[in-house]
């Protein structure tokens, strides 16, 4: 069954919810090699299909590999996850510990422990239940993983799309299969597969096609500060502004309208990373100090590794953006970077990040009586709504699990047009704008995030490619969450191939175009020398998310509650005063804001950059608009300073 016809509601009976987020196990008849096995519905990885396999993995090298274990009341674990979440409901902010939750709707022991029997008698060794009973963990040789899952594991050609970064890309060669004993229990295994994960982040274009280099013109620190003049008409000038060098904190920080007094203190905000950056801290000190910004308190940053950290750091200008952007937002607030295992034992990829969510979610065996923090920022994403189905079901159970304790997850909802998952109900997904900001920090503009990048060719702007957007638009996996209804236009959750309305993303949002972006402060390593320290353009929706978190950091300051999984209060207050209502560029916008100049030593040579470039016949565009009310790029909009802050804490109570 196609799985663009998928669809489930919040309040869905059992029966329904079984349909989407088990992936409907099929029968061993003519599917599974062996007729005590039933093959897992949602478990091909998609990229097998297309992709050249070069040969098989070593039968010596070894896996560590996650069974994960099929929650076991989930339906009613997303009633009580949407009640607690919203406002008027008896149950609001009534929320569950890790154990109280588990032993209500997680997976039962003798669930957790028939699987744990299985993998050591089919010769693996490590086994144990992580404290939720969210996941089985096993180590074995990859010859006993192929013959316990009834699959071989291939090596793959890499392309710029799919790949495992430094590693051999790698991915079974056809759908799991399990003992039919088990079937019941098992909502999918992962390590198998180690492709990268998604990150929603941009850096400097490179080289395009165009003109010859111009003489340097530097960027500009403030929106309009340095301009390049004779260029091909655009907007009715000739005359534009350079693109931003990057925002520091204090820009960003008056463009939302955040105070002294409301700085996230005595809150926590986890950054969910993939390795750890080596002296993370260091960098952002430097940083605090390059930007004239008060210094950071070590006794509120931590970092929890959950390997060995010797492989390495995919996400390092990553964790370098997320942990200055939400600093900036709430500069009181405690930070804990928590990275998830890098290394190609099973866990790179997917594994190591959900991972480090669910030891959020749950706490330490230390902690297990609550979650480590209730504020989380995720700026990456497995793929897209046609990502195999075990991936979406894995993380819907642990977002639910989330939403319960009152762990808000917030994710960068992508960097180009189209919709990127994780796009289920239970997350908080943050889109992006194109801000502009002035020499004494005035808000000068702020649009919809989707940019259009053009060369210059015989004193013409040739045709424009789409250089970066929110992803955005209806899910073709879940239904409309009641929250949306009536605030999203109906045009605008109506999926491809779905009955009824789908659930629409982003929902809210926050600065992300590289060429309004921010300047992230970068450790920058040398041989036999000391690291250096830069300041950097970087963008994405990847910076959207960790300040948006750092702004619900400050909102929850001495609050009784924490304001957990936010998406139901956020859309009760859409279209108040809570929320500037992003508008497009039109025709009426003055030219000056309706674009820039793209330097050549930041895009290889003269550019033209468009912002909110709603043009059909745009290279890479998907129909995705800013307009008044909700859109499909910003969400709600993005939140009002200090009247966000105290709507928030009126519906708190």
């Amino acid at each position: 069954m196609s799985r663009r016809r998928r669809l489930v509601s919040l309040g869905a009976a059992a029966a329904t919810v079984a349909a989407m987020t088990v992936a409907g196990l099929t029968s061993s008849a003519g599917a599974a090699p062996s007729t005590g096995y039933l093959r897992l519905a949602g478990s091909n990885v998609p990229f097998t299909s297309h992709s050249k396999m070069t040969g098989a993995v070593a039968g010596s090298s070894r896996l560590t590999i996650q069974v994960w274990m099929r929650p076991g009341h989930l339906a009613a674990a997303q009633r009580y996850a949407t009640a607690v979440s919203t406002p008027g409901s008896v149950l609001f902010h009534h929320y569950l510990s890790p154990s109280a939750y588990t032993a209500r709707f997680g997976a039962g022991r003798a669930a957790a422990g028939a699987v744990e029997s299985w993998l050591r008698r089919k010769g693996f060794t490590s086994v144990h239940a992580d404290a939720g009973r969210n996941y089985v963990r096993a180590t074995a040789a990859v010859s006993a993983v192929n013959s316990a899952f009834r699959i071989q594991l291939d090596n793959y050609r890499s392309s710029a799309s799919v790949n495992a970064g430094r590693y051999q890309l790698r991915a079974n060669n056809r759908a799991v299969s399990v003992p039919r004993s088990l079937a019941r229990y098992v909502l999918g295994v992962t390590g198998l597969d180690n492709a990268a994960p998604r990150q929603p982040m941009m850096r400097s274009p490179g080289s395009f096609t165009g003109a010859s280099a111009k003489p340097k013109v530097p960027c500009s620190q403030y929106y309009g500060q340095h301009f390049i003049s004779g260029l091909p008409k655009a907007f009715g000038r000739t005359s534009l502004p350079t693109q931003i060098c990057g925002y520091g904190p204090q820009p960003l920080r008056a463009a939302y309208g955040m105070s002294t007094g409301n700085n996230g203190r005595g809150q926590t905000v986890s950054l969910i990373e993939l390795g750890l950056a080596p002296q993370m801290f260091q960098t952002l000190q430097d940083y605090a100090k390059a930007e004239h910004f008060q210094a950071p308190d070590p006794e509120h940053y931590a970092e929890l590794s959950l390997g060995d950290n010797s492989c390495g750091d995919p996400f390092v200008v990553e964790e370098q953006l997320d942990v200055e952007t939400s600093f900036d937002m709430a500069p009181g607030a405690n930070q804990l970077v928590i990275g998830g295992d890098s290394c190609n034992n099973g866990d790179f990829g997917v594994q190591g990040l959900f991972d480090a969510d669910i030891v959020n979610i749950d706490g330490t065996v230390a902690s297990h009586h609550h979650p480590l923090t209730n504020i989380s920022s995720n700026s990456w994403g497995p793929g897209d709504d046609l990502q195999a189905a075990i991936l979406t079901n894995i993380m819907h159970a642990y977002l639910v699990r989330a939403a319960a304790q009152g762990v808000g997850m917030y994710f960068a909802s992508g960097d180009a047009s189209g919709v990127e998952t994780p796009d289920d109900p239970f997350t908080i997904l943050v889109g992006g704008t194109s801000l502009g900001v002035g020499q004494h920090n005035g808000r000068l503009f702020e649009t919809g995030w989707s940019t259009g990048l053009a060369g210059e060719n015989h004193h013409k702007w040739g045709q424009a490619f789409e250089n970066g957007a929110t992803s955005g638009g209806p899910s073709l996996l879940w239904a409309e969450p009641a929250y949306q209804r009536g605030v999203v236009p109906r045009s605008m959750a109506a999926a491809p191939g779905n009955r009824g309305s789908s659930r629409s993303e982003p929902d809210i949002s926050a600065d992300a175009d590289l060429y309004t972006g921010f300047a992230t402060g970068i450790l920058v390593p040398r041989k036999n020398k000391p690291p250096k320290f830069e300041l950097g353009a970087v963008g994405g929706t990847s910076m959207a998310s960790p300040l948006v978190a750092g702004m619900v950091a400050d909102a929850q300051q001495g609050q009784r509650h924490a304001f957990g999984f936010t998406d139901p209060v956020l859309y009760k207050l859409a279209g108040s005063s809570a929320f500037r209502d992003v508008l497009p560029s039109t025709s009426r916008t003055p030219g000056l804001y309706r674009g820039e100049a793209c330097t050549p030593s930041f895009c290889g040579a003269t550019g033209l950059i468009t912002f909110d470039d709603q043009n059909p016949n745009l290279q890479g565009y998907l129909g995705q608009v800013t307009q008044k009310g909700y859109d499909n790029m910003t969400g709600i909009g993005t939140p009002r300073g200090q009247v966000f802050i105290a709507a928030l804490r009126k519906l708190d109570h």
